[in-house]
C-alpha cells in the first residue's frame, strides 16, 4: 500500500487529496468520488497529478503548508 498525495486543479481553485492505494491506477479511480464528498455540485477537474507517494509505514504523512 501507499500513501499518495494527489494535487488536483479545478477551474477556479486547486486541492491537495491524501489517500491511501494499492496502486497508482487505484489512487486515480477514487479521486472522483472523494472530490465529489467534498463539493455540493461536482467542479470541473482540469487536471489531477500525483505529487507523492510513499510507502505506508508508522508515521507516514505530509505536511501540506497553508498558500
Amino acid at each position: 500500500m501507499f500513501l499518495y498525495k494527489i494535487e488536483i486543479e479545478m477551474e477556479d481553485t486547486s486541492a491537495h487529496l491524501i489517500l491511501l492505494a494499492e496502486t497508482d491506477e487505484k489512487a486515480f479511480s477514487v479521486v472522483d468520488s472523494h472530490v465529489a464528498r467534498h463539493y455540493i455540485k461536482m467542479p470541473i477537474l482540469k487536471s489531477v497529478a500525483i505529487v507523492e507517494k510513499k510507502r505506508t509505514e508508522a508515521g507516514s504523512g505530509y505536511l501540506i503548508p497553508q498558500q
